[in-house]
């Protein structure tokens, strides 16, 4: 299934493709077990300034599963909970990933396609893209973990407006519900993608990769320890600081290095 999930690498901006176009690219188990592969392997480059996911084509972004591994794969509890171990390690692998992510959003982006979609940092779609989680029309219920992911992005109220009416909406209505970052013409939606991405990967790597640590811990209602607090300030040691500050007062462009 390597050929299913591909990877386009251009400096220090990955592409990663769900690479399923005649089937929209819906995701099969190999999918899903390839794609965690692939987000833990880019995770630990510390050259990657950024991450760019996308669907193969300009039909979709991805359907969801694929209905047709039913039989095969998901037919009972027991092959369906072997199943969602492998989405779980993958939206695990995804969710803690310290790589700035940005989803490159084209066409349908409908149940695991939105999961995925939902877990990147930054989400931009077309005009036509059209989004939803209509599950409850096939009788199943989303787990746990992948609830987590649409709860966390759109909140509890939201998440149970998307999942009790199953209606597949227009991009105007998943940006005003927090889906998507932005919406633009769909002949701007790779541009827009491509030049956000160079934006993040222009910026201090070491930044980006503390306020995505900082913004996941205060998610925790644990108070802060003294050495979390303290980590907040290691950035002027960094020689990104120097960096920075120096091309700042020279009215130059920063060469941030990640150290």
């Amino acid at each position: 299934m390597t050929d299913s999930v591909l990877v386009e690498r251009d400096g220090d901006i990955a592409t990663v493709v769900l690479n399923r176009p005649e089937k929209l690219n819906a995701f099969t188990k190999g999918m899903w077990a390839r794609l965690g592969e692939v987000a833990r392997e880019l995770a630990s480059d510390e050259a990657l300034r950024c991450i760019i996911f996308r669907g193969a084509g300009d039909k979709a972004f991805s359907p969801g599963n694929d209905i047709s591994e039913f039989a095969d794969e998901r037919s009972n509890a027991e092959q369906a909970e072997a199943y969602g171990a492998l989405m779980i390690g993958t939206i695990e692998a995804l969710r803690s990933c310290k790589v700035p992510t940005v989803a490159m959003i084209k066409g349908v982006c409908v149940g695991g396609g939105l999961e995925v979609a939902g877990l990147c940092d930054i989400r931009i779609c077309g005009q036509s893209s059209r989004f939803g989680a209509p599950i409850s029309r096939l009788g199943l219920v989303m787990g746990f973990h992948e609830l987590g992911c649409l709860r966390d992005l759109v909140g509890a109220s939201v998440a149970l407006e998307i999942l009790l009416e199953g209606r597949v909406f227009d991009a105007d209505e998943a940006l005003q519900k927090g889906i998507v970052s932005r919406v633009v013409p769909d002949d701007q939606v790779e541009t827009e993608a491509m030049e956000t991405a160079r934006r993040i990967a222009d910026g201090a790597p070491l930044v980006h990769r503390w306020h995505k640590k900082f913004l996941e811990r205060i998610a925790d209602p644990m108070p802060l320890s003294e050495a979390e607090i303290k980590e907040a300030y290691a950035c002027y040691d960094t020689e990104d600081f120097k960096a920075g500050y120096n091309a700042f007062l020279e009215k130059k462009k920063p060469d941030f290095k990640g150290r």
